[in-house]
């Protein structure tokens, strides 16, 4: 969704009425190419909204508080904190350049009043630390209000500083900083349930890291082959189990997923488990192996489900049964018959990520033309919406839409979400 975001806005009852709101620039105006969201990411509260842009910039958006006056605002999200996380850079044995594009973002859980995230662009992971400050020291000894230093000898009483109020300042400082430990595009971050450690992976290796050690990472998982012509597949997501700490899965442009169990051996190039759904010998196509490439894997907030995408449909998997999903949701089942153009562009590379509401009932995943669906896994309902800038004014209600196989399709359908 190019320079937009959206949130969940209370409508009455236990419905969640969403709404589209601009970020950058007007609504009717083109936004610049540094201003386009490249990643999202809610805290753990849902409190907090941190997006990233292809600028290398963090904006984090609070949640309005409910108030009398306004009963309904609680869902509304305004800027909290604007900052710039990474800047673009060279690499000048490879000669590359490269980005500043935010490509993702984990908070940290909250354990102070401070708030703690990680932001990683292609090749550097930072930490920065979020924080609050209302009142400010006034009445030291060596130094003027103004900060000036004063004349000893002028000193004839010691001074006790006192705190007073000022205006709220919301101060975003780097704690850490992450780097010369990937040599390809860093796909994934995950922090894991120690609160210690995280992981980092690209496309063939997976890293952990301890938050508080900078100078060196453990490679954990090494695909590469000794002869890079024997090449077959690369790892697309990485992310840690939600309670066991020594759990983590990674994902495969094959359509694999593995899970690895840290404890067995300190490099965990064997899985423990592999999930893979038997293909159909009777819808193989040259297209196959392309869309079957998985472009996102998240836990479900139980730990006992995982959720995986590839370029067609979204499955639920059971941590207990390797053998196939337990749920298949479509999500532009039309598009099979528009792979061979799908591929001409280049749009059949494109990749989708999903995530789970927080009670593990339902899923979410984008789509095209501004599209993202939602399935309800009880009532195996699902619905489409919409948040377009040419349909939709600032915090106008999102409305269901009905999406058609055939007929002509717009110029510009081939646009992720």
């Amino acid at each position: 969704m190019a320079g937009a975001g959206g949130g969940g806005c209370p409508a009455g009852g236990n419905d969640l009425q969403w709404c589209f709101s601009q970020v950058k620039g007007a609504v009717d105006e083109d936004v610049a190419e540094a201003d386009v969201i490249s990643t999202v990411e809610f805290s753990h509260s849902g409190d907090l909204l941190a997006t990233g842009d292809k600028g290398g910039r963090v904006v984090i958006f609070q949640r309005e508080q409910e108030n009398k006056s306004r009963p309904h605002s609680r869902g509304e999200y305004n800027v909290y904190s604007t900052f710039q996380s990474h800047e673009p850079e060279f690499d000048y044995l490879k000669s590359l350049e490269i980005e500043e594009k935010i490509n993702k973002i984990r908070w940290l859980p909250q354990q102070s009043a401070a708030h703690f995230l990680l932001s990683t662009n292609d090749k550097t992971i930072k930490l920065w630390k979020i924080s609050e400050r209302d009142k400010r020291a006034e009445g030291y000894n060596l130094k003027d209000e103004d900060g000036r230093l004063r004349d000893p000898f002028r000193i004839t009483a010691l001074r006790v500083p006192i705190l007073k109020p000022m205006d709220l300042m919301v101060e975003a400082s780097p704690r850490r900083i992450f780097a010369n430990a990937h040599t390809y595009h860093i796909n994934s971050i995950s922090v894991n349930s120690d609160h210690e450690t995280y992981l980092s992976a690209d496309d063939l290796r997976i890293n952990l890291w301890h938050l508080e050690i900078t100078d060196r990472s453990f490679n954990i998982v090494d695909i590469k082959p000794a002869n890079m012509e024997e090449l077959t597949e690369v790892i697309t997501a990485a992310e840690f189990h939600p309670h066991q700490c020594n759990v983590l899965v990674y994902s495969s442009s094959k359509g694999t997923i593995r899970l690895c169990d840290m404890r067995s051996s300190a490099l965990c190039d064997r899985h423990s488990k592999f999930f893979e759904e038997p293909e159909d010998p009777s819808s193989r196509s040259f297209f196959s192996e392309i869309i079957s490439s998985v472009s996102d894997v998240k836990f479900s907030h139980s730990g006992r489900y995982m959720m995986t995408r590839d370029y067609l449909s979204v499955k639920v998997w059971d941590l207990n049964m390797e053998s196939r999903p337990v749920e298949t949701h479509q999500v532009h089942e039309y598009l099979r018959s528009k792979l061979c153009s799908l591929y001409e562009n280049d749009c059949i590379f494109d990749k989708f990520e999903c995530c789970w509401n927080g009670s593990d009932s339902a899923i979410m995943t984008g789509s095209y033309n501004n599209f993202f669906r939602m399935f309800d896994r009880t009532t195996w309902r699902d619905v489409t919406l919409e948040a377009s800038r040419e349909n939709s004014k600032p915090r106008a209600s999102l409305k269901p839409r009905r999406v058609c196989a055939g007929g002509k399709r717009k110029k510009d359908e081939d646009k992720a979400n």
